[in-house]
């Protein structure tokens, strides 16, 4: 665990100063709670690095973008300490190392100057009420499990909101981040959700219950549930896509991709080489005549005849 230093919130001056300077940097914030459990499954580790690698923008690279797992995000300069650990999100023009030189310990809003573009949740039993909020029905429990059912009570209401008690993750995404978009995934029961920020309000977006992919437009980026093998597990997965439903690629699945067209381009070189020795041997072109003005052995050339 990374030791905690407690940086005091600094006495503002007028004009005020910026809570870059003022308030803590992901260097005195907590990036771990031992109290806090791990992941609750393999899932939880896997599925998000499926997204970052086969994540890829239009206008934004590798430079230029920060993908997230289970890091700390802190979002509220009122209270400096209240964070959420978003399962996966993305946020666009910032650098990919914080400030240009480190990897990040936690993500901190009021440091970053951006807030994700992009936040997924990937339910579980424990998580369903608050990761849906308002959105959650009792009826489509993500999983008929022997633990306890969630408190249908926990589900946030703004008039319940008290500034003692942090607020739940949609209403973060929504009220204090404002997150373009959301999505809610159970591999569980393959259900995809994806709620849009309209009006400063998440309204849940239609999509195809047999072909669930909703596609960002703004981003030119398509999210849908790919049925395939990722690192050895067969499954359900969320991939990225193009507008015509294209999976996108992973950095392995690119490297395999070039291998084998660089291998059938040199085939084919090779096939359309032998072939214009033939064609010279059949005008009566001498073994050797043929094999010199071609670079090839006299083997390979006898070998034609």
């Amino acid at each position: 665990m990374i030791p905690i230093t407690h940086k005091p919130i600094l006495e503002q001056f007028n004009p005020p100063r910026s809570p870059r300077e003022t308030l803590p940097t992901m260097y005195d914030l907590p990036s771990e709670d031992p109290e806090e459990p791990g992941l609750p499954d393999e899932f939880h580790n896997l599925q998000p690095q499926l997204l970052s690698r086969t994540l890829q923008f239009r206008d934004y690279n590798c430079d230029n973008c920060f993908t997230g797992s289970d890091l700390n995000f802190y979002y509220d300069v009122n209270h400096p300490l209240w964070y959420k650990r978003p399962d996966w999100f993305v946020a666009v023009d910032v650098p990919r190392l914080y400030d240009g030189k480190e990897l990040r310990r936690s993500y901190v809003v009021w440091q970053e100057g951006k807030s994700p573009y992009i936040a997924i949740e990937l339910l579980s039993p424990g998580t369903e009420v608050e990761d849906l909020g308002r959105f959650y029905d009792q009826t489509l429990k993500v999983a008929n499990t022997e633990s306890a059912t969630p408190d249908v009570n926990l589900i946030e209401k703004d008039s319940e909101q008290t500034t003692t008690k942090p607020p739940a993750k949609l209403e973060v995404y929504e009220r204090y981040l404002r997150i373009p978009h959301y999505f809610v995934y159970s591999h569980y029961t393959q259900k995809l959700r994806h709620f849009k920020l309209d009006g400063g309000k998440y309204q849940e977006q239609s999509l195809n219950s047999e072909n669930p992919i909703a596609w960002l437009a703004d981003l030119e980026i398509g999210l849908g549930i790919w049925e395939g093998v990722f690192e050895n597990v067969p499954g359900y997965w969320l991939r990225w896509c193009d507008c015509i439903g294209n999976w996108l690629l992973t950095d392995t699945e690119q490297s395999e991709q070039e291998a084998v067209q660089e291998r059938l381009a040199k085939e084919q070189a090779q096939a359309q080489l032998m072939q214009a020795a033939r064609n010279l041997l059949e005008t009566g072109m001498e073994i050797e005549q043929v094999a010199q003005l071609l670079g090839l052995s006299q083997g390979q050339v006898n070998a034609l005849e």
